[in-house]
């Protein structure tokens, strides 16, 4: 399908008697993550799951989308396929489009799954770090020109920047720069759907304590941490995901 001129792709599944789930993967991930629990949730719902702008199969936005460039492609999205107030299902990168979604348009219920959308609070020695690189990059050029300096400033980046940085592709690159810095806790109070907070209690990309802040923030959500889990608890705790999700939404199922 065409979604703001990007060709996306995306699957449907479960019946068109059932509320609309979305699902939405993490940074790096692709709608196929998803698949195993869009099985589980497709005798009772609608399912939809789609490979993000830039991820998996989907277009890569022409400009650096931030969350927000994100969420309005998600709305245009549940226009073009006439979804009405969505469950919505988000992990990490997910997470945050999730957040800001059920922020401000008709959201029935949020599932947040080791979402991100905490800004981390960062030691003096990161903020060192990051203003001496800028520092380097300015100044390079004027020694070894800028042909050189682009160059060595990529072998940087590429040994010292996450592993997401250094597998994104492209404008993909300068997208990554731009939504890992936004804080989204001032959107938090203003989320009226019951939400729940799945974490597994050893992510490190997106630990426990940035879930306690969700919870406190978000009016009406609980949090549920699952030991022996990662930042894909989803994927190392499948059973008791899977049995945590079908009991918060036990009272949208389908009615026999």
């Amino acid at each position: 399908m065409i979604i703001q001129g990007l060709n996306i792709n995306s699957e449907t599944s479960g019946t068109a008697r059932g509320k609309d789930i979305i699902l939405l993967h993490g940074w790096g991930s692709n709608l196929g993550l998803f698949r195993s629990l869009a099985k589980e949730l497709q005798s009772n719902f609608n399912i939809y799951n789609l490979d993000f702008p830039g991820f998996g199969e989907s277009d890569a936005p022409e400009t650096v989308w931030g969350v927000e460039e994100y969420t309005t492609f998600i709305e245009a999205y549940v226009a073009h396929n006439n979804i009405s107030n969505p469950i919505i299902i988000g992990h990490s990168f997910g997470g945050r489009v999730a957040l800001v979604y059920a922020s401000r348009s008709a959201t029935n219920k949020l599932i947040l799954i080791d979402a991100a959308g905490v800004k981390p609070k960062r030691p003096l020695k990161y903020y060192l770090k990051v203003y001496s690189f800028k520092l380097y990059k300015k100044l390079l050029p004027c020694f070894v020109g800028k042909q050189e300096a682009a160059k060595r400033i990529e072998q940087y980046r590429a040994k010292a920047g996450s592993s997401d940085y250094s597998s994104a592709q492209g404008i993909m690159r300068n997208i990554l720069v731009k939504v890992v810095n936004e804080d989204l806790k001032h959107l938090m109070p203003k989320i009226e759907a019951p939400a729940l907070l799945i974490w597994g209690e050893n992510d490190t990309a997106t630990p426990v304590r940035d879930a306690k802040i969700m919870e406190k923030l978000i009016k009406n959500s609980g949090l549920v941490v699952l030991k022996n889990a990662g930042h894909f608890s989803f994927l190392d705790k499948a059973y008791d995901v899977n049995l945590i999700i079908d009991n918060f939404l036990n009272e949208d199922k389908i009615d026999e």
